[in-house]
């Protein structure tokens, strides 16, 4: 599959359909609403897949990215795609393991964007999103986009965090959160 980020810039993908890379569409819709908000923001990525959405926020000027992905032939991707496109000046990793294991370990960090996008049909919605507000990985301004599929899904209720928009793209839902003002 060919897959094309900001500037036209051509990505690696994996083969097969073992990754569901965010269609351009969704990518488009992204970033058209968290315009402004990217150049010098800190980007979570979660179950990150061909790692497109990190390297789109990189593109556009991210301060540091962070990728988690389960599978060890895809964080290869990723590495190989973010290298081409990060900047001297910008940080990013790749960590390669289970995405609710990973998270305590970012503990102390906050980041201002987090993607979301994992498998639709997985049990890790609510245990992710009840990590990262315990953990308090969203910064106070930030804003996490949790994918997932329109049909069936009832966005979880999580403490601490606040759904505060909502849109579907054809077979895409997006689901925002934002910390709960206190």
């Amino acid at each position: 599959m060919a897959l094309r980020i900001y500037g036209n810039r051509p990505l690696k993908t994996l083969p097969g359909k073992d990754t569901r890379p965010t269609s351009a569409r969704v990518r488009e819709a992204i970033f058209n609403i968290w315009q402004g908000t990217i150049e010098g923001c800190r980007w979570l990525d979660l179950c990150a897949g061909t790692g497109s959405m990190g390297a789109e926020a990189l593109c556009r000027r991210a301060k540091s990215v962070i990728a988690i992905e389960q599978s060890s032939r895809a964080c290869a991707i990723i590495q190989q795609n973010w290298q081409q496109v990060a900047k001297d000046e910008q940080e990013w990793k790749v960590l390669r393991g289970d995405v609710v294991q990973w998270l305590p370990k970012l503990a102390g960090q906050q980041f201002d964007r987090i993607y979301f996008d994992p498998p639709y049909a997985s049990q890790v919605y609510q245990p992710v999103l009840e990590a990262i507000a315990s953990y308090q990985l969203l910064d106070a301004d930030g804003e996490i986009a949790v994918e997932h599929s329109p049909q069936n899904h009832t966005p979880p209720v999580i403490p601490g965090l606040e759904i505060c928009r909502q849109k579907i793209y054809g077979n895409t839902a997006l689901t925002f959160y934002r910390t709960t003002e206190t």
